[in-house]
């Protein structure tokens, strides 16, 4: 008996020995992207996509732990939510509400047109829904942490979080590039520069990387209307909340009609609107929430991290191909349509 229960104290040990190792991992290899990021090339791809990419790389390099598992799962599911939740206080409102009409209807626009354009073609090219819906919202919304966000409503799998995670990112460092070069023969002026930049790119590093060209005053409008784009996972996220709530009660054969008390509600999701809300009031001093959004970065770059330890590069060339054709293709059309309603909405 006695000795039944040592082994079991021992196993419990390895357990949280393995747990806090896995934490550490992640951890260690979000600092590590952060600091990559700072660095003149890759400041484009930005701390998030470098996380994924250098777990991946790992463990394609080096391997992983068995007994990192828990913690490593823990970064990419738990914390994940919390940096979700955090990063609600880069949201201002009233910038957003200030930013006009106009800005909100392109934002606005975009977005329903990439959905169901990126959505379509993933669906043409035979892709898996769930990792066709997720590559759709990464590419239409803010980039991997639409991807993220969305993730538990539809119940992906590590492996198509990461993988249209990391395509999405990709994509978004390759329209960077792209625009920072085509800047001089757009001829927009910095305002209608900045509002294409925040219209149609993917995460808010590649916004601020490609807006540049135009100097601060397109920097400054690019953010505001990328958050405007950020501001609609909320309504994005209910609404498949409720599309797969709908889905799930067909294939179960259960009653029409929507039962609230029983749909997957994305809390984390109220989380971010709520310090959005706290954000818009000033009740934090700036500092303050800028600490906060240096955490919220860090621990979503441990669940980016996370999931690129659970992906080896076979999965990542089978599932990978059709998402990144479908994305490319959305871009591309994603541009042309911004650039067209800049000039429609006179604010080119």
């Amino acid at each position: 008996m006695e000795h039944t229960l040592m082994a079991k104290t021992k196993a419990h040990q390895r357990i949280n020995v393995g747990f806090i190792q896995g934490l550490i991992l992640t951890f260690v290899l979000s600092v590590t992207a952060k600091g990559l990021a700072a660095l003149p090339f890759l400041s484009i791809m930005g701390q998030l996509m470098l996380a994924i990419l250098l777990g991946i790389l790992l463990r394609a390099i080096v391997g992983v732990p068995h007994q990192a598992v828990s913690g490593i799962t823990f970064s990419s599911k738990r914390l994940l939510r919390v940096g979700i939740i955090l990063l609600g206080m880069k949201l201002n409102l009233g910038d957003i509400l200030h930013a006009g009409p106009k800005v909100g209807a392109i934002a606005v626009i975009n977005i329903v047109f990439t959905l169901f354009t990126v959505y379509g073609l993933t669906r043409w090219l035979k892709v898996d829904r769930k990792l066709g819906l997720l590559t759709a919202c990464g590419t239409a919304i803010c980039g991997a942490a639409a991807v993220v966000a969305i993730s538990p409503q539809i119940k992906a799998s590590d492996n198509e979080i990461a993988v249209s995670a990391a395509t999405v990112a990709i994509l978004g460092t390759i329209f960077t590039l792209l625009y920072t070069i085509l800047y001089s023969i757009l001829g927009l002026s910095p305002t209608g520069y900045g509002i294409l930049s925040g219209a149609t790119l993917h995460e808010v590093a590649h916004v601020i990387a490609a807006a540049a060209p135009g100097g601060q005053e397109a920097v400054d409008i690019a953010v505001i209307v990328k958050l405007t784009r950020v501001a609609m996972l909320v309504p994005v996220a209910m609404i498949i909340a409720v599309w797969e709530g709908r889905k799930e009660r067909k294939i179960e054969d259960k009653p029409k009609g929507i039962q609230w008390r029983k749909l997957p509600v994305p809390w984390f999701i109220l989380g971010f609107l709520m310090m959005s809300g706290f954000n818009t009031l000033g009740i934090l001093p700036g500092k303050i929430t800028e600490v906060i959004l240096v955490v919220a970065y860090l621990l979503i770059a441990m669940a980016m991290a996370g999931l690129g330890l659970g992906v080896d590069i076979a999965t990542f060339r089978r599932l990978g191909k059709k998402p990144f054709l479908a994305g490319l293709i959305g871009s591309v059309l994603l541009s042309a349509l911004g650039f067209l309603l800049v000039h429609a909405f006179g604010l080119a």
